[in-house]
């Protein structure tokens, strides 16, 4: 007779071996997961989204619309970006005006200097 206990497969391993792990510490809270602070301070923010938003505002300019535009976009894919990560970025409503102002204030910027450029009649 043989009495020898059977190996124990790669499943009861691993599960012996995360019966012996603990459980991982909960993370620190930081200021930027409160939403209120989030509103008052551009605590984990995007720096693109930041600066997009500043463009966007100085957009209504027209001059500055182009680097709106262009702030805007690369702070969307920032954030998007960031998403993938344990500390996601926020402010993609600045990014989105940025785009939106960007965009009109291009436009408008474009029309100018087409009507500027024609022949006076």
């Amino acid at each position: 007779m043989n009495f020898h206990a059977p190996h124990p497969t790669q499943a009861e391993i691993d599960q012996q071996r995360a019966a012996q792990t603990p459980p991982p510490l909960p993370r620190k809270k930081e200021l930027g997961d409160d939403f209120g602070m989030r509103l008052l301070m551009p605590v984990g923010r995007s720096g693109w989204a930041i600066a997009a938003g500043y463009m966007g505002l100085f957009g209504l300019l027209v001059v500055p619309a182009p680097l709106a535009l262009i702030l805007g976009i690369i702070a969307v894919w920032d954030i998007r970006k960031s998403m993938r990560t344990d500390r996601p970025k926020h402010g993609m409503g600045r990014a989105v005006f940025a785009l939106i102002i960007g965009f009109l204030g291009t436009a408008l910027l474009i029309t100018i200097l087409i009507m500027a450029s024609l022949p006076k009649s």
